[in-house]
């Protein structure tokens, strides 16, 4: 896969995915938009990739909407082409969120609207602690139209309020405290070293595994608890009559990593693939 606004690196089962655009901080442009939705289509369908780790590049993760774009007439055909254009950031939200793979975002410097919103659909945010966070849109005269369902989901009305309305930016000990960010790095080596134990960590989680949990709750947060407990049960019936499963049990009972866990096989001692 090759994109105009990304850069992608496959080592083993992990792909790194950077957004690239470092001389405007990664800020979002409607081929950026496209490039992400076509990107996440593409990881979804290769189950032989079991981890997207999502970062910036030049030091910052993504400063948002791209000021110097958005008036600029959109590629886009219909009746109203600037609201198709941007409705493709929900697209890539949606794709995003409902990938099987485990997905962790690594955040530097802006991480404000449209990064707000993708490191809301991560699944683990690494983030130093000098990081920004928000929702300033409202600022410039604007909304941050596709990314508060993915915000709302991950953080609440009240502090969705809180940001969106006040427009405030936060740094990465208070996204911290609200739920945005999972563990914070007070350093640039402290950050690689958190990710490197995640990596390690996801090394262990067997894939298709990793997928149905996802998938159960997205489903949690929608579904009748009825609902949403009989597909679990019917999932975990399905899951230990697996292959995966047997392996699993019995390394436990042999204090043994499982197969899918050998240092050899995707991802080493290091975090590394």
């Amino acid at each position: 896969m090759t994109f105009e606004t990304l850069a992608l690196e496959r080592e083993g089962a992990v792909l790194r995915l950077t957004l690239n655009r470092p001389e405007r901080r990664n800020a979002i442009t409607f081929q950026m938009m496209r490039d992400l939705t076509s990107a996440f289509q593409a990881i979804a369908r290769d189950r032989s990739l079991r981890v997207l780790v999502l970062r910036g590049a030049g030091g910052h993760f993504c400063a948002g909407g791209d000021l110097g774009h958005m008036l600029a007439p959109p590629d886009e055909t219909g009746p109203d082409p600037v609201a198709g254009a941007y409705r493709r950031m929900g697209e890539a939200l949606r794709a995003l969120e409902a990938l099987p793979q485990a997905v962790v975002a690594v955040v530097e410097g802006a991480c404000v609207g449209g990064g707000l919103g993708m490191a809301c659909a991560s699944d683990l945010v690494i983030a130093r602690d000098t990081a920004k966070f928000g929702m300033p849109e409202s600022r410039a005269g604007f909304i941050p139209s596709q990314i508060l369902p993915t915000v709302v989901k991950r953080i609440g009305q009240g502090q969705a309020f809180r940001l969106a309305v006040s427009a405030r930016v936060i740094d990465g000990v208070e996204a911290q405290r609200i739920g945005v960010v999972h563990d914070l790095a007070r350093t640039d080596d402290a950050l690689e070293a958190l990710l490197r134990a995640a990596l390690q960590d996801l090394a262990w989680a067997e894939p298709a595994a990793v997928g149905e949990i996802k998938r159960l709750i997205r489903l949690i947060a929608t579904a009748p608890q009825e609902i949403a407990l009989d597909d679990a049960a019917a999932t975990i019936s399905r899951l230990l009559a697996s292959p995966e499963a047997a392996e699993g049990i019995r390394a436990f009972q042999e204090k043994r990593p499982p197969l899918w866990a050998e240092p050899q096989s995707e991802i080493d001692a290091k975090g590394r693939p």
